[in-house]
């Protein structure tokens, strides 16, 4: 058997044993940079992916819902569209059917016979539509409180020229159709005089 040889390193040439390890070192960071790196990306890739797979999702679900939706509104203008529901909702606007046609021709002369359209009486207002104002009602009643605060602003205005000579300012009326708050409604303070 032979024995081994062992090898002594030259006097000027002497080699460090961890030389070669410390020239790797670069080399295994970079690598594991490299590494580090693509698992990065890959996960915000990943990530990506997903957010873009419940973006569509949703976005399907809101298709649905609106294609539902469409559907639904397409049943209601036909139902709308019947000629029975039409003429149900012209007799309910007043509308009455129209008899033969009467043309007009551009030299000024008339075909056919005219008439006036009738038809049965409008229903008559139901108790809870009566005990209502109308909207006519509201703005005469609207009308005539801004008539009576006029007055009252001419004659404080009157009064106050009469008594100091100094006219007061006539109330702010409301618009038509609203009501005047209680403190609008009052009449503006009477001023003493000094004797």
């Amino acid at each position: 058997m032979r024995r081994p040889r062992i090898a002594f390193p030259r006097e000027g040439g002497a080699r460090l044993l961890g030389g070669s390890s410390a020239a790797r070192t670069p080399f295994v960071l970079l690598v594991v940079v490299l590494l580090g790196a693509g698992l990065l990306a890959l996960l915000l890739l990943n990530a990506a992916v997903n957010q873009g797979s419940f973006r569509v999702g949703n976005l399907k679900k809101e298709t649905t819902r609106l294609t539902d939706e469409e559907q639904r509104l397409r049943q209601d203008v036909e139902e709308q569209s019947a000629p029975d529901a039409l003429e149900e909702r012209a007799r309910e606007l007043g509308m009455v059917p129209g008899g033969p046609p009467v043309f007009l021709s551009p030299l000024g002369g008339v075909r056919g016979e005219p008439w006036t359209a009738t038809g049965p009486p409008p229903p008559a207002p139901s108790p809870a539509d009566a005990a209502k104002p109308s909207r006519d009602e509201r703005d005469a009643d609207a009308k005539a409180r801004a008539a009576e605060k006029a007055e009252e602003a001419e004659e404080a205005e009157a009064a106050g020229a009469g008594e100091g000579g100094r006219a007061a300012e006539p109330p702010a009326s409301p618009a038509p159709g609203t009501s005047a708050s209680p403190s609008a409604a009052a009449p503006p303070p009477a001023t003493e005089e000094a004797p």
